[in-house]
């Protein structure tokens, strides 16, 4: 090993770990260091598709592409060497080195641990072969005790490679300081010692008054308190996991409303609406909270017919078609493309069959192979309110099991690099196989008139934030034994 590993550890899921990695990847990028990211195991639904083994395609989570791009080098499977993709609430899908593993699916928990972990291992010391710096992001806690023994994402992992760690908290949630001495006191004691700097995350208010908690907790744990952060919504990162913005309050602007099936899929890929001025994004689970919206989204789902079961139950179906005959703009992304149109066949037991909304004349069949694709997608002639995109291209990623054709002469008007179909339009309604549309700077002109701040500035905004708040050499100091 070469590298020296910077771990960030979380006392509970949402504490800020894929957040802080991010920018810590930027930070030690930016002082000429080559940077890797590293996440044994992610569980999420939120994917994009990178370089894999033997010249393939493969996946991997979100959270570590983009912690790659912060690192300012190429994403790759060894990054998230097993992304676990839930389907339900008690199976996930199992991808390995970024591909399917159907037979580890069903395998128990921790046999499946002890079956996954030499993958892990084996890409970590690829890593840190080859870099100056591993990032390394740990998952929910770690100190679960009765998972502890099968846990290879966060202190076997850390064992492994010495890391140096950071334990981070959510303030905002309360009882900080017990989450971060009840996790110390959890861990073995050679475990425990690999905790190098707590970090106290989303705080709200005058920083003086947690004095004297710091300087206590340092005294009972031996850890110093590195960083305070406050709380930053605005920092422009897309979220790994769950909705975002949500809001009682109805904000100004066009209004935007997302479906928010249950197994939404690649939902950081509206993170650009987000951080878009005049744009009013929110989450719809009722037909209420679809009521005045201006474009409705149906977005990617990891298993569509369920989720369109979900919807119907919801009584969405119904809102959105009277959205649709009103001539105003619905767009279906992946698994929402499947389901505006007609049918969805399933022979081979991979999603399952339902019949579609009807809003687009297609059918869809799902395969056993899932395709992968970095794909540049080129725009043909659209209509009505999606013609400002007639004739540009952007670079996206297909992810899907569906095959999807028209069935009623329905005009395509996307085709990948390939010269597949993979965009078609009828009226106002639009769906589409390639992710990555509102992360075009190009698409987001055509569609909104306005720019929006690239990933870049992300990442360089994160590394300045740590910069300001963590203490005075603190960080160079990890990556001394």
């Amino acid at each position: 090993m070469t590298a020296r590993a910077v771990m960030v550890l979380g006392t509970t899921s949402g504490a800020g770990k894929s957040w802080l990695a991010t920018a810590l990847c930027r930070w030690y990028a930016r002082r000429g260091l080559k940077v890797a990211p590293f996440k044994a195991q992610n569980m999420s639904n939120n994917a994009r598709v990178v370089p894999g083994v033997g010249g393939r395609l493969g996946e991997i989570g979100s959270a570590q592409y983009f912690q790659a791009l912060a690192a300012r080098c190429t994403p790759e499977v060894r990054m998230n060497p097993v992304l676990l993709k839930p389907e339900r609430d008690t199976a996930s899908q199992v991808v390995v080195m970024g591909e399917v593993r159907a037979d580890l699916a069903a395998v128990p928990w921790r046999e499946r641990s002890e079956a996954l972990w030499p993958y892990g291992r084996e890409a970590l010391h690829g890593l840190m072969g080859e870099n100056d710096v591993v990032v390394i992001e740990g998952a929910g806690s770690p100190a679960e005790i009765n998972l502890h023994s099968s846990d290879y994402v966060n202190m076997r992992t850390a064992l492994e490679v010495h890391a140096a760690c950071l334990l981070v908290t959510d303030i905002d949630r309360g009882g900080a300081f017990a989450h971060l001495y009840g996790t110390h006191q959890l861990l073995p004691a050679a475990e425990a010692r690999l905790i190098r700097g707590f970090v106290l995350n989303r705080f709200r208010g005058d920083a003086s008054l947690l004095a004297p908690g710091p300087q206590m907790l340092e005294r009972l744990t031996g850890v110093p308190t590195l960083a305070v952060l406050p709380m930053w919504r605005g920092h422009g990162l897309p979220e790994e996991d769950g909705v975002f913005g949500d809001s009682p309050v109805k904000q100004p602007g066009l209004q935007i409303a997302i479906v928010a099936c249950p197994r939404i899929s690649n939902l950081d890929e509206f993170q650009p609406l987000r951080n878009l001025p005049g744009v009013a994004l929110r989450w719809a689970r009722t037909p209420a909270e679809l009521e005045g919206a201006d474009w409705i989204i149906l977005p990617g789902s990891k298993h569509t017919s369920s989720d369109l079961a979900w919807l119907r139950a919801q009584g969405l179906e119904e809102a959105i078609k009277r959205h649709a005959a009103a001539s105003k703009p619905v767009l279906g992304l992946c698994g929402g493309l499947q389901m505006l149109g007609e049918t969805l066949l399933d022979p081979h037991g991979v999603d399952g069959s339902a019949q579609g909304l009807g809003l687009l004349p297609l059918s869809t069949r799902f395969e056993p192979t899932k395709q992968l694709r970095e794909t540049g997608a080129q725009w043909g002639e659209l209509k009505g309110p999606w013609s400002a995109l007639s004739g540009l291209s952007f670079n996206g990623y297909e992810i899907h099991h569906g095959r999807t054709e028209s069935c009623g002469g329905v005009p395509v008007v996307l085709r990948n690099d390939e010269g597949a179909a993979i965009g078609w339009q009828q009226g106002s309604v639009l769906g589409l196989y390639a992710h990555g549309l509102f992360e075009s700077a190009e698409m987001m002109r055509a569609l909104f008139g306005a720019e929006v701040r690239g990933l870049d500035a992300v990442f360089d905004g994160l590394a300045d934030f740590i910069d300001q708040h963590f203490e005075r050499d603190s960080l160079l100091n990890l990556l001394n034994p």
